[in-house]
């Protein structure tokens, strides 16, 4: 089977391990904060926190801005669930914005506009796809109106700009994602005070970690902060720090089957659609592609299946989950709607070949005919 998406582990992450293992030390200690320094500077960024998940990022940044109850915050519904949880999560309100269009699956500026209110406090852009979102644009909007700009960057580790568009930034290592580390994010913000919140924030609030302690030669620490379980151990990190080497090269790889995609589809399914221009900066996280509205998507996966080829969804719309969908103040989201409705998320990772994009374009021709 074809996977949509499959992880490159090999020996180097085996020895990574191992050396943990031997260390004796496995909990957060100075593999998590080399591998932090080493995101960072791959990333073109100050410095970062490592967290165990990119939801656990997103709770940690609305928390240390302070949002909570009575404040809402524009996040798109295109998108997975937890974008809208780590709003609920500190008690505010999700607010959700339809995309700019089906060629732009992305949170609208102009609609996030007419959203705003006086207790609009943020926004959660979703770099869907990998795709950036219009910095400009969302700059403006956020200077506006004094909001937060927050950026859900899960499917963006790789490509330039992420973490400097926004406030603050969560990126996703997830096992699906173009480098991972079994679970685990990281936390980026240009405000210093705001990242040293979530430092204290990410570890039950306390001043200091148990290997800082050992360090000190002191058992002695406080509580400041009603804080969380939210670290990343030496054992992610080191397989963190061996993926994170070799992501510019899978990131290109992905880049170059993107290309062929898009030129296949052109010539063999030209009623497919494949979102964003491809000038556009991207780390080309998935390959979503949309078919001809008039086809039965369940049949064409099933089909493709049959050929070999798994495929997914990216994603159900959040408002349409049973969490959010009974919410009586949800507004319309047409474009999302449509986009979701037609949308088909096609293999894409660096252990493919150009073979096999060809075999998912000739197969999924055969099942629009068929």
């Amino acid at each position: 089977m074809l996977l949509v998406s499959e992880p490159v582990l090999g020996t180097e992450e085996t020895s990574a391990l191992s050396e943990v293992i031997e260390s004796g030390w496995i909990t957060m200690g100075p593999r998590v904060r080399a591998f932090e320094e080493a995101f960072a500077a791959a990333h073109g960024l100050s410095d970062c926190i490592a967290v165990s998940s990119c939801t656990a990022a997103l709770h940690l940044i609305l928390l240390a801005a302070g949002i909570g109850p009575g404040d809402e915050v524009l996040v798109p519904s295109l998108t997975f669930a937890a974008t809208a949880n780590s709003v609920m999560y500190v008690g505010a309100k999700p607010v959700f914005v339809d995309i700019e269009s089906l060629d732009v699956p992305l949170i609208s500026p102009a609609r996030a506009e007419q959203l705003c209110s006086a207790r609009t406090r943020a926004v959660i852009l979703v770099h869907y796809a990998g795709a950036l979102a219009d910095r400009a644009a969302w700059r403006a909007l956020a200077n506006r109106h004094g909001l937060l700009l927050v950026e859900d960057s899960a499917h963006a580790v790789g490509v330039e700009g992420p973490g400097t568009i926004g406030d603050a930034a969560a990126f996703s290592f997830y096992g699906n994602k173009n480098m991972t580390t079994g679970e685990g994010g990281v936390v980026t913000a240009r405000d210093p005070a705001l990242l040293e919140r979530v430092r204290l924030l990410r570890g039950h609030g306390m001043t200091s970690g148990t290997f800082a302690r050992l360090n000190s030669r002191t058992p002695h620490y406080d509580v400041t902060l009603l804080g969380f379980n939210y670290r990343m151990d030496e054992l992610r990190a080191a397989v963190g720090l061996v993926q994170l080497a070799h992501l510019p090269a899978w990131n290109a790889s992905r880049r170059a089957f993107s290309r062929l995609y898009r030129r296949l589809l052109d010539r063999v399914c030209p009623d497919v659609r494949v979102p964003f221009s491809d000038e556009r900066a991207s780390s080309h996280h998935i390959m979503p592609a949309l078919l001809p509205a008039a086809a039965d998507r369940d049949l064409v996966i099933e089909r493709l299946r049959d050929a070999g080829i798994q495929t997914t969804i990216h994603y159900r719309p959040v408002h349409h989950l049973t969490l959010y969908r009974e919410r009586p103040d949800i507004g319309p989201l047409p474009v999302t709607e449509e986009f979701a409705s037609r949308e088909l998320t096609l293999p894409l990772h660096p252990k493919m070949t150009a073979a096999d994009v060809e075999h998912v374009v000739n197969a999924l021709a055969t099942a629009l005919r068929t």
